[in-house]
């Protein structure tokens, strides 16, 4: 199965005293696809958004799908809170002590999309274990916690890796990217494998530039 190609921007890369107003932005490049990281202070040395901003993003723009990507130290206590606010997919870290699997169970059976994570130091097969039970695995091509990085292109051989484990375990999960995606090296991850681009700073900054790159890759 290929997975048609979604671009989901993130607004932590947008204006956040217009929050509404950047996911007005991604909504006006003909995109359906919002990223909201949401960080704790603790597994990343930042703090962001909760679920009360996911709540009224989806309020203002109702027809969005919020890709919400847990980077918590205990993300299965805040499973509920964040699918009664509005998210569709719920993506959790591989790398914290909690239960990885029954959290990814209880995404599901709120009856939500559910996602693996893993950090750029973190081995690939680490997740071997739950991708029978995701919708998406992501990649980060920078260590969490802030936007603006730079992409770590030891990353593009992960995307590879993860594509060849889909391939051989018969399964259609989408493999997404997070971290330092531009025009420049976007085409790239489309051709190892990757379906799913989160591109914060780049399509705040320059997203006419990475529409075009994108869909020059995805149609090679």
């Amino acid at each position: 199965m290929v997975n048609v190609i979604e671009i989901a921007p993130s607004i932590l890369g947008g204006d956040h005293s217009r929050l509404a107003d950047s996911v007005g932005k991604i909504a006006g490049a003909g995109l359906k696809w919002v990223h909201v990281d949401v960080m704790d202070g603790h597994f990343v040395p930042n703090l962001s958004f909760g679920p009360g901003v996911v709540k009224a993003l989806k309020s203002a723009y109702p027809d969005m799908f919020y890709d919400v990507h847990l980077m918590l130290d205990n993300p299965h206590l805040y499973i509920d809170a964040f699918a009664r606010a509005g998210a569709d997919l719920i993506s959790v870290h591989a790398e914290p002590e909690y239960p990885v699997s029954a959290t990814l169970d209880e995404i599901h059976l709120v009856g939500k999309k559910s996602g693996i994570v893993i950090n750029p130091k973190t081995p690939v097969g680490d997740i071997a274990p739950y991708l029978p039970k995701v919708d998406l695995a992501l990649l980060m091509s920078v260590q969490p916690g802030f936007g603006g990085q730079s992409f770590d292109v030891a990353v593009l051989e992960k995307i590879s890796s993860l594509r060849r484990m889909r391939e051989e375990m018969g399964l259609s999960f989408r493999i997404e990217i997070d971290g330092g995606i531009t025009a420049s090296n976007v085409g790239e991850c489309i051709r190892r494998g990757v379906d799913t681009i989160v591109a914060g700073t780049e399509f705040f900054k320059n997203g006419a530039s990475l529409l075009k790159a994108v869909l020059e890759a995805s149609a090679l």
